[in-house]
């Protein structure tokens, strides 16, 4: 963001999460953004109402209009059938640049294919958009290098201005750190469960990164609906028994299941 603040001949840096489904990325780029605002916040004096930051999602099928409504639409701008895609993008960049939004956050960038015409449109009006608007852009998207997003003369220009992030599955050891073991510990420390034993949680690393593979979004939906269970049941704890009766997303099911061929079939859960 410092590197291209007073950079306004060309597109500022940018940043691009990517990686596999349930890695992160969006946490990730959630985590920036709250970042960037909480940092906003305790600098603001009263009365200011800039919006720092702006998180907007790629529609399916995205073209210039509908992706310039989007950004609309994140910050109330009126928007109508009637307009054409220059008034939108016109009201998008003036609103941007008076409400002091500094940082854009852009997710499911995976969607946008430059190789029809209403992707290339979509391409070229993001190209505008990030020159016209004194922000720094940071794209998330699932294999990002794989998609059409990276290819062609367009996906060339987003590739020599933006820096790669690539998330991957937490792994159990990284040298001397156990990264999926502090994310646990992390995680059981949020809980707020009566009954729940400090410390269990990181005991169960091993079966926990075998059953998500690493994944965060299975792992934060694991330990979640775990916690929604013991809450409902009466038990106020999370147990093995009760993480290993939990059905995961199919991913992580597929993953854990060949190992495991003679796991209990899944109890039915509350809705």
């Amino acid at each position: 963001m410092i590197l291209g603040k007073h950079q306004h001949a060309t597109a500022r840096p940018s940043l691009i999460v990517t990686g596999p489904a349930t890695t992160g990325k969006t946490t990730a780029l959630l985590e920036v953004g709250r970042t960037c605002h909480l940092a906003h916040t305790r600098r603001a004096r009263p009365g200011d109402d800039r919006v720092p930051v702006a998180y907007v999602l790629v529609p399916p099928g995205a073209t210039a209009k509908t992706l310039a409504a989007e950004f609309a639409r994140y910050l109330g701008i009126p928007v109508t059938t009637r307009m054409t895609t220059a008034q939108i993008t016109a009201a998008v960049c003036h609103t941007y640049t008076a409400a002091g939004t500094r940082l854009v956050l852009i997710d499911e960038i995976h969607r946008l294919n430059p190789r029809t015409s209403s992707g290339a449109e979509a391409a070229d009006w993001l190209k505008d958009l990030t020159e016209r608007v004194p922000a720094t852009i940071v794209y998330a998207g699932i294999d990002v290098t794989a998609s059409a997003v990276f290819t062609g003369v367009r996906g060339s220009q987003l590739a020599g201005r933006a820096s790669l992030i690539d998330c991957g599955a937490l792994p159990a050891r990284r040298g001397v750190r156990e990264p999926f073991r502090e994310l646990i510990t992390a995680l059981e420390h949020a809980l707020d469960l009566h009954a729940h034993r400090p410390g269990s949680l990181p005991k169960l690393v091993p079966y926990l990164h075998e059953r998500t593979a690493g994944r965060i979004g299975s792992l934060a939906r694991l330990i979640r609906q775990a916690a929604i269970e013991a809450i409902l049941d009466g038990s106020e704890r999370i147990t093995k028994t009760l993480l290993d009766g939990i059905t995961l997303d199919h991913l992580a099911e597929e993953h854990y299941r060949p190992r495991n061929p003679t796991r209990p079939r899944s109890r039915p859960h509350h809705r």
